[in-house]
C-alpha cells in the first residue's frame, strides 16, 4: 500500500506522514528529505542551480519513492509535474491543507525558498489550490486539530479504503 500526501508548504505533510506511517506499520518516505540527503539543502539548490534543476531532482525522487510500500510525502510543488500527476492517479492521494492563520508560525524557519512570508504562501497556495484538489482523494485540514488526532483519522481512512478495495476483489 502506497499513500501519497500532497499540499502546500507548511501543511504538516512530514510531521503527520511520520505518524500515519507508524500507525499503519509501514515506512515513511519524504521526497524533500531524499533530495536534501543526496544534494544538500533545498534553499541552496534553488540559489545555485534554480528551480528547474530542483524540479528535475524532485521528479527522480518521486519516482523512487512511489516504488516503495509506504506513506510518501511530496514537497509542495512535486505535483506540478504532469508525469507525477499521472503516476499518482492509481494511488490514494491525501491533500493536507492549512489556513493562513495557522501557517504563519510554521513559515518562520526560512527553509522554504518559494514562501519566505505569509503573503507569498497565500499567493502560491491560491495558484496551486485547484490542482491539489483535483488530484486528491481525501482532504484534511491541519490548521487547528492536534497532530496525533489528524494522523489517527487519516490512518483510519487509509485502512477503510484498503479494506474496501480488498473486498471489491
Amino acid at each position: 500500500m502506497t499513500v501519497v500526501l500532497i499540499g502546500p508548504p507548511a501543511a504538516g505533510k512530514t510531521r503527520i506522514g511520520k505518524r500515519v506511517a507508524r500507525l499503519l506499520g509501514v515506512p515513511f518516505v519524504d521526497t524533500d528529505k531524499l533530495i536534501v540527503a543526496a544534494h544538500g539543502p533545498i534553499p541552496d539548490i534553488f540559489a545555485s542551480k534554480g528551480e528547474p534543476h530542483f524540479r528535475s531532482l524532485e521528479r527522480a525522487e518521486v519516482v523512487r519513492a512511489l516504488g516503495a510500500d509506504a506513506v510518501v510525502s511530496f514537497g509542495g510543488g512535486a505535483v506540478l509535474d504532469p508525469e507525477t500527476q499521472r503516476d499518482i492517479a492509481a494511488v490514494p492521494v491525501v491533500l493536507l491543507t492549512v489556513q493562513p492563520h495557522a501557517v504563519e508560525s510554521r513559515l518562520g524557519n526560512g527553509k522554504r525558498p518559494l514562501v519566505p512570508d505569509l503573503a507569498s504562501w497565500i499567493a502560491l497556495y491560491e495558484k496551486r489550490r485547484d490542482l491539489y484538489e483535483r488530484l486528491a482523494d481525501h482532504v484534511v485540514d491541519t490548521s487547528d486539530r492536534p497532530t496525533d488526532q489528524v494522523a489517527a483519522d487519516l490512518a483510519g481512512w487509509v485502512r477503510s479504503r484498503t479494506a474496501s478495495q480488498e473486498n471489491a476483489r
